[in-house]
């Protein structure tokens, strides 16, 4: 079994590694061991939104931070040897704590949003979850997130490109590992993101509308994650399946027993 730290290089290794690391984001014990079982599986990401709708919960802080490091705890029991990186959202109001009792259930990596707070703020809370991690011996990895593009308003698409620039790039001075930049990137925006912050040094997010995997790696784009849109799915298979039920169909062959 490997150590916590072991871990954590392993997922730093993997986002510096020259193939990008793909990460279907998971919600509990059962979807986890679904992914984990998978070949491809080099880590696993969770969602927040969807441990948040798991437990009746909108997103963005409202599930209580010991339910959502319960099921954290769950999942990283139930995945092995594999590097665990959890969504913390805003960091609960205290980051560098939060992190710290996120590193206690076992996970070795996490996103952190700045929802635009003023850059100073932003920064001290990426410097408190690196020193986080330091206290508790596990070199912590952080895909600090900046919502500079969806959080931007009505400004210019250029202003807001030079303000996640601006953002990424300090937080890297201040520890973190990589920037999360979500939103619907195309090549030429994510081209200028990779070339601002750093090689293999951007995350995004994939939802429809989005690059292909293999065209982010192509541009130096080091993760992709798919937040919600996993449960999103799930969740509309299953009402699918309910619809079709209802209208006298039958449960079809092809499903495999996964849990």
């Amino acid at each position: 079994m490997s150590t916590q730290a072991e871990k954590a290089q392993t997922l730093a290794q993997l986002h510096a590694a020259p193939e990008i690391l793909r990460v279907p984001n998971v919600w509990d014990v059962v979807s986890a061991k679904a992914i984990a079982a998978l070949p491809e599986t080099r880590a696993i990401a969770t969602a927040g939104h969807s441990i948040a709708a798991t437990f009746g919960y909108a997103d963005g802080e409202k599930i209580p931070l010991e339910v959502m490091l319960d099921m954290v705890g769950r999942i990283v029991d139930a995945v092995g040897d594999l590097p665990v990186t959890a969504d913390l959202d805003a960091g609960y109001g205290n980051a560098g704590e939060t992190v710290r009792r996120a590193i206690g259930v076992g996970v070795v990596g996490a996103n952190v949003e700045d929802r635009l707070r003023p850059l100073d703020e932003s920064v001290a809370a990426v410097a408190a979850i690196v020193a986080a991690g330091e206290a508790e011996g596990v070199p912590f990895v952080l895909n600090a997130r900046t919502d500079a593009l969806v959080r931007g308003g009505d400004r210019p698409l250029a202003d807001s490109i030079a303000d996640a620039i601006e953002r990424g790039r300090a937080f890297l001075d201040a520890g973190a590992d990589l920037v999360f930049v979500p939103g619907l990137l195309n090549a030429d925006v994510a081209r200028q993101l990779v070339e601002g912050i750093g090689e293999r040094k951007v995350s995004v997010i994939g939802i429809p509308g989005a690059l292909r995997a293999a065209e982010y790696e192509a541009l130096g784009v080091a993760r992709i994650s798919y937040g919600p849109t996993t449960q999103r799915l799930a969740l509309t298979a299953l009402q699918d399946l309910a619809i079709d039920l209802y209208a006298d169909g039958v449960v079809p062959s092809t499903i495999r027993a996964l849990n």
